[in-house]
C-alpha cells in the first residue's frame, strides 16, 4: 500500500489514515487510488468489523482535492478508482465507517467525511464547501448528501455562500456525532468503532443499510426494506449464538453469517 494511505488493524477495526499532511491531507491520484484499494480489501475482509479513517497532523483532515495534481493531469487517477473521488465518494461501503476529524473538513475534505456514517471530531475542526468562491461547485457529492443531513436552509447557506461552519455549530446542527479535544480524536473514534465492532457483524451491516436506504424512500418501501433484513438476520448463525450466549452469561462468538 503506498504511503499515502496508513493502515493499522486495531482488532477487529482498520484505520486508515490520509497521509499528505504536508499538503493538508489533498488529494491526488495517489492517495485517492490507494484509498480506492484499501476500501476494496476490507470490503471483502471478514476479520474487518469497522474503519475509522483521519488524516495525518492536526490541521486538516482533508483539504479536498489536489489542485495542483488536478492541474498537472491527475483528473483521471484522482476519480478512476472504485467509489469515485477518494476512493470513497460514490462508494456503497457496507460496514459501519467514522470519520475521525482532527482538521478543518473543507471541499471535498468535507464531502470525505460526508461519506462516512458517524463523525468524531476536534474542537478546532471547521467545515465547508467553498468552490463557489472558485467559480466551481461541490461535485463529490457534497450537494447532495448536506440537505440529507442538514435542514435544507441551511444546506443552501453553506453551498451559495461557501462559508463554514465550526465543531459545535456543527454538532449543534446534528452533523456530527462527537466534539473532542484534539488529542482525543482518533482514541473516541477508535472506541466508538470497538462499540460497534462488539455487536453481531452481519446485524450491524443489515442496521446500517436499512436506516440510510429507509430514510430515502416511503414508510411502505421502508417496511418493504425492513422485512428483507429481518428475514437474513433472524435466520443467521449470529441470532442463534447472541440469544444463547446471554442466557448462558457469556460473550457472544460471532460468525458475521
Amino acid at each position: 500500500m503506498p504511503d499515502e494511505v496508513l493502515r493499522d488493524r486495531r482488532g477487529h477495526v482498520e484505520v486508515l489514515t490520509l497521509n499528505r499532511p504536508d499538503a493538508r491531507n489533498a488529494v491526488n491520484g495517489a492517495l485517492s487510488l490507494a484509498m480506492s484499494a484499501a476500501l476494496d480489501q476490507l470490503t471483502e475482509d471478514a476479520d474487518c468489523y469497522a474503519v475509522v479513517l483521519t488524516g495525518a497532523g492536526d490541521k486538516a483532515f482533508s483539504a479536498g482535492m489536489d489542485l495542483k495534481a488536478f492541474a498537472a493531469g491527475e483528473a483521471a487517477s484522482i476519480m478512476r478508482g472504485t467509489g469515485g473521488f477518494a476512493g470513497i465518494s460514490r462508494r456503497d461501503f457496507p460496514k459501519p465507517l467514522i470519520a475521525a476529524v482532527n482538521g478543518a473538513a473543507l471541499a471535498g475534505g468535507l464531502e470525505i467525511m460526508l461519506a462516512c456514517d458517524l463523525a468524531v471530531v476536534a474542537e478546532h475542526a471547521v467545515f465547508g464547501i467553498p468552490e463557489v468562491k472558485r467559480g466551481l461547485l461541490a461535485g463529490a457529492g457534497g450537494l447532495l448528501r448536506l440537505p440529507q443531513r442538514l435542514p435544507v436552509a441551511i444546506a443552501l447557506e453553506l453551498a451559495m455562500t461557501g462559508d463554514s461552519i465550526d465543531a459545535h455549530r456543527a454538532l449543534e446542527l446534528g452533523l456530527v456525532n462527537r466534539v473532542v479535544p484534539a488529542f482525543r480524536v482518533l482514541d473516541e473514534a477508535v472506541a466508538l468503532a470497538e462499540r460497534i465492532a462488539e455487536n453481531a457483524p452481519l446485524a450491524v451491516r443489515y442496521s446500517k443499510d436499512v436506516v440510510l436506504r429507509a430514510a430515502r424512500v416511503s414508510e411502505e418501501e421502508g417496511w418493504r426494506i425492513n422485512t428483507e433484513a429481518v428475514s437474513v438476520v433472524f435466520g443467521s448463525a449470529d441470532a442463534q449464538e447472541g440469544p444463547r450466549a446471554f442466557a448462558e452469561k457469556r460473550p457472544a462468538r460471532w460468525q458475521g453469517r
